[in-house]
């Protein structure tokens, strides 16, 4: 049966960077083999390198032995083309029209930024310049649409300027901001374990939570990253977008629908409730930490202060969460990878058998977000004796062993969802904007913090789960990191 999906060309500006080698070219071939993408398609892609259609399509080396990919790197079509040559826009045009007349109708074009964020401005500039954005060829601009990459700006002047030139060129319904996390299966889980079920609504308030955990770790340092990451740092790089929409999605009041701007208006009423942090208080509520070593890495500056470890207390001033401090932390060398947000309910055991000893923490909800993406809820047993005697005990499911499939790379899910103009997991505007709000204060006081001649890097070894300093952050408030 012929396929009826509607043709698409998509342009991957960067084609030969790590973003399209290891997701979105791997994430593209494993829809066409589950037979998701239309019988008419054509990758583009756009680099500075020299390189034949053939070459492009050996690059891909990882694919090349499995099943599908002949037929599929067919579709595959290189441009060398410098970001700031016009010349190679104009070609890119050429291309494009070229493969209107072979599909013979009404093709969506996709313009995926997979670049370093400091190419968008020119990128944006020269679309705009040469009507490559208007979509030439085609009766509708609704059929043009662009694909950017956190991080959207390096604090909030910025995004706002990129927004503005965003719009310059295109509308809203038109962009996708990609934040992967949002694609992940557990993440969108989370909606649904929160809502649809009845045990878990009425006690998901600050009534019976303590506090909340959120932990993103890497086990991998910068790893060659070091131009790019020296300038930027963990808490831009993890916090301002992973770590919000995972807040986002513990903190959000239920939804009016399950539509797509019902989902992100109750996301982005969340960030923009996060209590700021003012500059002179971001000693009291956050920590910053760098690897031994980092200084001694490649491209890093000897005497940077950029942070490769953060850890945040804040809170989120809605009436479900008033008072409850959420917990963020995010670093690089740590002993494992892993993310995972902790629910720690208010420890009600001591009120009964008080004399008999009660666990240190007792009901903790934990919803693993990678790997073994999973949920566990820790609940306080009688230990099988005579005695009287409490402990922990763990009720666990994974999704592979409950529902017998391996969860799909974020990626796929993100791709569906452009082709279907699908906006729900993407970044809207406004929680961009208000994200870099909450976290633009928080560099502005580490600025002020450097300047102090008391002030020092707080540093972590590898392989530990970052510095002193982090720990106290919790243990001052009688609390401890939970490791999942």
């Amino acid at each position: 049966m012929k396929n009826k999906k509607r043709a698409f060309v998509m342009v991957i500006f960067g084609a030969t960077g790590d973003l399209a080698h290891h997701k979105l070219i791997p994430a593209l071939f494993s829809l066409f083999n589950r037979e998701k993408l239309p019988d008419n398609f054509s990758v583009i892609g756009f680099s500075r390198r020299e390189m034949t259609n053939r070459q492009f399509r050996g690059h891909f080396e990882n694919l090349k032995d499995r099943k599908g990919w002949s037929k599929f790197s067919k579709m595959l079509i290189y441009q060398k083309g410098d970001f700031q040559d016009k010349d190679a826009y104009l070609e890119l045009i050429e291309k494009l029209e070229e493969l209107d007349k072979k599909y013979k109708g009404q093709v969506t074009r996709l313009f995926y930024l997979a670049t370093p964020p400091q190419n968008y401005d020119t990128i944006l500039d020269f679309m705009e310049d040469t009507k490559l954005s208007r979509g030439i060829g085609q009766d509708s601009i609704n059929q043009t649409k662009i694909i950017i990459e956190k991080p959207f700006g390096k604090d909030l002047e910025t995004a706002k300027s990129l927004d503005k030139k965003l719009y310059k060129t295109f509308k809203e319904e038109q962009i996708f901001r990609v934040d992967h996390y949002l694609g992940k299966e557990t993440i969108q889980n989370m909606l649904a374990f929160r809502f649809a079920n009845g045990i878990f609504e009425p006690v998901w308030n600050n009534r019976f939570i303590d506090h909340v955990q959120i932990t993103f770790a890497e086990q991998k340092g910068i790893e060659g990253r070091g131009r790019f990451f020296d300038g930027v740092g963990i808490l831009r790089d993890v916090a301002q977008n992973h770590l919000m929409q995972i807040l986002a999605s513990v903190a959000m009041e239920q939804p009016k629908s399950f539509e797509r701007e019902a989902i992100r208006d109750a996301r982005a009423k969340v960030i923009e409730a996060i209590r700021p942090i003012e500059p002179k208080d971001t000693g009291k509520f956050t920590v910053r930490g760098q690897y031994e070593g980092y200084l001694s890495e490649k491209d890093i500056d000897r005497n940077s202060n950029t942070g490769t470890y953060t850890a945040v207390k804040l809170f989120v001033d809605t009436e479900r969460f008033q008072g409850v401090p959420f917990y963020l932390r995010a670093g690089k060398n740590m002993p494992k990878n892993t993310v995972y947000v902790s629910v720690v309910f208010i420890q009600t055991c001591h009120i009964l058998f008080k004399e008999y000893g009660c666990p240190e923490i007792g009901n903790v909800l934990t919803i693993k977000i990678q790997p073994d993406e999973g949920i566990t809820l820790r609940v306080i047993a009688k230990k099988p004796q005579e005695k009287l005697d409490l402990a922990t005990v763990n009720m666990k499911f994974t999704y592979k062993d409950e529902f017998g499939v391996e969860i799909k790379d974020a990626y796929e899910k993100i791709l569906l969802d452009i082709f279907a103009g699908d906006q729900m997991l993407f970044n809207r505007s406004d929680e961009l904007q208000s994200s870099w709000k909450f976290i633009t204060k928080i560099l502005k006081g580490w600025e002020v913090q450097i300047k102090s001649s008391k002030w020092k890097m707080p540093k972590y070894k590898k392989g530990t789960w970052g510095p002193k300093e982090a720990l106290d952050l919790l243990e001052k408030d009688g609390r401890k990191w939970i490791e999942a």
